[in-house]
């Protein structure tokens, strides 16, 4: 029997795990995180305690242990989890949440099943793609193995991490037209970013983004669109690095991020019943982000499922939430009583 979600005045003990390096000084203040590298935690644990949530909040760097002597001491109502990876690995970020399960504490965002399938864009293409859902043709090159291209992937393509998120070594040069170029870029994510490559069919069109909520009952969120302002005609419209984190650079090729306009009505319903379906599929809870591309001709193909997306206010996730009715703290109030309606892997 699933447990009655607390109402949301009840004050909680939430402990928030967060990377070491991205724990918020004490004396931080709102301009001084805008510009931080720690402005989602800075947003999420300023918010929890304007709800009037008690929030202890411990870094995690290369040990499980203060995490169980934590949650013995503190005794949490739910952990919010913050993090991205654990000793520097992205994936194995599901074997935390598999820990949390195990000292049976409610935790916010994903289970370790929907992680492990999520986070592996090979393994979600492959899944998604025998449920006849939409992606990119793709290949991926281990680390150590030689370059071979397949013949059914024709230029130009895109290459990858496997694994790391948040467009992690994505360059306007990670869009390749030859196989000299694939090789140079498949050797540069196998030697900077010590990871698996993923190479696939740059699909050319619209970037859209959609957010989802819920475990069984799901909410998704107004679409998102990426666009770019004054980047040349030329260019390819791919979110790189740079566009995801550098300010400056944000602001020199006018990124924008904003509510999808000119989508015919058919085709944003079509867009919703893909999101429900995907986030299903994936068995994904808690929060999502999906990425998308929308071509000229109307086709719709699934990039990634991002589960625990970022939840800076003011960036995508939050805003699609803002225009959708859930203000800032709305939204991490609903995350809060998504984790606490007892869902697990094992339901």
């Amino acid at each position: 029997m699933t447990p009655r979600v607390p109402h949301q005045r009840r004050k909680l003990r939430v402990l928030a795990l967060v990377e070491a390096p991205l724990v918020p000084p004490e004396d931080a203040s709102i301009r001084y995180a805008a510009e931080s590298p720690w402005k989602t935690e800075f947003d999420v644990l300023r918010t929890l305690r304007k709800l009037g949530h008690e929030v202890q909040v411990l870094g995690v760097d290369t040990d499980l242990g203060p995490i169980r002597e934590a949650v013995g001491t503190m005794k949490p109502d739910l952990v919010f989890n913050l993090l991205e990876d654990f000793d520097d690995v992205p994936v194995y970020d599901q074997n935390v949440v598999s820990y949390l399960e195990l000292l049976r504490v409610p935790y916010t965002g994903c289970n370790p099943r929907g992680l492990i399938l999520a986070r592996d864009k090979a393994l979600s293409k492959k899944v998604l793609s025998y449920h006849r859902v939409r992606v990119p043709e793709f290949a991926v090159v281990r680390m150590g193995q030689p370059v071979r291209r397949p013949k059914r992937l024709a230029f130009p393509l895109i290459v990858k991490s496997l694994v790391k998120e948040g467009s992690a070594g994505i360059a306007q040069t990670s869009l390749v037209d030859s196989d000299q170029k694939l090789a140079e870029r498949v050797r540069f994510v196998h030697q900077r970013l010590a990871t698996d490559a993923i190479v696939e069919r740059y699909i050319d069109g619209r970037e859209l983004y959609v957010g989802v909520l819920g475990n069984h009952r799901l909410r998704v969120l107004p679409i998102w669109e990426l666009s770019f302002r004054n980047l040349p005609d030329e260019a390819p419209r791919i979110a790189t690095e740079k566009v995801k984190w550098d300010r400056r650079y944000q602001r020199k090729v006018g990124v924008r991020t904003a509510l999808a306009k000119d989508l015919p009505e058919p085709l944003v319903h079509h867009i919703q019943r893909l999101c429900r379906r995907i986030y299903r599929i994936l068995e994904i809870t808690g929060y999502a982000r999906l990425d998308f591309r929308l071509t000229p001709d109307g086709q719709v193909y699934v990039l990634e499922a991002n589960p625990n997306p970022q939840l800076a206010d003011g960036e995508d996730f939050a805003d699609s939430a803002a225009k959708s009715g859930l203000s800032y703290a709305a939204l991490l109030q609903r995350i809060m009583n998504l984790a606490l309606e007892g869902r697990t892997t094992t339901d």
